[in-house]
Parts: structure tokens; sequence; C-alpha cells
């Protein structure tokens, strides 16, 4: 298992050779910094503490500016476990986007959009009652249940807030990795607002990678316009030249 922290960009898409449109969320990755290491020995399980993102000392307890300096580094705003990891880490590693390769399959893990308070049909997508003919049910739930009980059932799916979950997406393929640029693409979307924090770990159902796929690459080339223009202008300075030669000659 490995893994690293990111911010949600935004979406996009690319086009590869074979003419396919992808679409792909934009993740980027700053390096983030081993502040922990967890083993069988000492916390009965094996494990690696990952961090990102400086925060302010003044910010900062006393406990999370200690712990910071066991490792070398400035205290994080964000800290997050990885059992198991592949590899040997110390202390201080720094853990950069080309831990992983285009072509591998990854989740996703990030805290979905909060809606706030919502009804029925957009929490629950219920149907609604009809709108014409007298009716006076619209958007309310419906029934609570049978009269036996007296009470609402337990599950009974009602109005209340929506959304601030824990949410993975699975199985999304990594279509380019630029560690220059400290920013990965995956295919598909992920959960999550823009600016917000995800974890990128090793698919655990989708195992092994897929081919990498040849992504175009935009370069400035000279257009046809370019061309033609360069073309009028030296037809312009010939001709020019052959003007004032002649007029030199008549001049003679």
């Amino acid at each position: 298992m490995k893994g690293i922290l990111g911010r949600k960009v935004g979406m996009t898409q690319v086009f590869t050779k074979d003419g396919k449109l992808v679409p792909v969320t934009v993740i980027s990755v700053e390096p983030n910094v081993v502040t922990q290491i967890k083993t069988t020995e000492t916390d009965g399980y094996n494990a690696i503490q990952i961090a990102t993102v400086d925060k302010k000392e003044k910010n900062a307890t006393k406990a999370s500016i200690g712990h910071a300096k066991k490792a070398n580094t400035t205290p994080k705003r964000y800290l997050k476990e990885i059992r198991n990891a592949e590899g040997t880490y110390n202390l201080g590693d720094t853990i950069s986007a080309d831990i992983f390769t285009a072509g591998e399959y990854v989740d996703v893990t990030g805290t979905s959009k909060g809606h706030g308070t919502e009804g029925v049909i957009k929490r629950w997508n219920q149907s609604r009652g009809p709108m014409t003919h007298g009716s006076h049910y619209h958007r309310r739930p419906g029934s609570l249940g049978t009269m036996l009980p007296m009470h609402v059932l337990k599950g009974k799916k009602l109005p209340g807030h929506m959304g601030v979950n824990t949410t993975t997406i699975q199985n999304l393929e990594i279509i380019e990795v630029n560690t220059a640029e400290n920013y990965i693409l995956v295919s598909g979307n992920i959960p999550g607002a823009k600016k917000s924090l995800v974890l990128i770990k090793s698919a655990v159902k989708k195992q092994g990678s897929a081919a990498p796929k040849e992504i175009l690459s935009y370069t400035e080339e000279e257009s046809v316009v370019d061309e033609v223009v360069e073309e009028t202008v030296e037809t312009v300075e010939e001709t020019v030249e052959t003007v004032e030669a002649t007029e030199e000659n008549q001049g003679e």
C-alpha cells in the first residue's frame, strides 16, 4: 500500500492519440513528509504518518511543534496514516508525486460537498406528489410508517443534513504524473469541493496497472497562416527590390 495527500484543483479533459476524450481531475500534490513511523513492536501495527501543508508556529500547539521537530520539519496542517506502506521510510523522508506512475489504479478518499439541510427529494431522490387537481401533497416525506408500532421506525428516510461525508471513489486510473509542476491527473471525478484535501492510495480491489494512455501534448508550431504571411513578406520584398533596380536603370 502506498499513498499521498493532495488537494483537488478541479476537472478538465485530455485527448489520447487514438482520438478519445478522457475527463480527468487535477490533484495538486505538494511534497509530503514522513512525521512518524509505527511498528508492530511499539504500536501493534505497521504504518507511516505523512503530513503536508505548512502551518505557522504561532498557530500550532507545543505538542505539534515537538512532534514535527522529531522529523526535522515545520508543523503541518494535515496528518494521515497509511498502514502497511510499501518500501522503507525514515523520519523526515519526503514523498512526492512520482510515487505513482501513469496507468496505476488508485482509490481517492475525500469529504463530499456540504448541502446543509435538505428535503427528502434532493437528499434521498424520492418522487414528489402530483402538483395539480387539488392535491395537497407535493414535496413532503409521506407516510412515516404503520399504525401498530406507534413510533417512527429506524432507518426512515427523512429531511436532514446532507453531505460532508467521508467518501471513497475506487478504481480510478492515473492518466499523468507531473513531478515538475507537482500534479496528478486522475480519470473521472473525485469527492470534495475545490481546494479540499484528498488521500490517494493504491487500489484495494483492482490490482496491477493498465497500459499508460498516450496523451496529446500541445507545442507551438508555425501555422498555415504564418507560412502564408512569410511568403507574402518575401514576395513584397522581392517586388520592392525589382522596382528600385528598375528606377535606378531608368535614371542612368
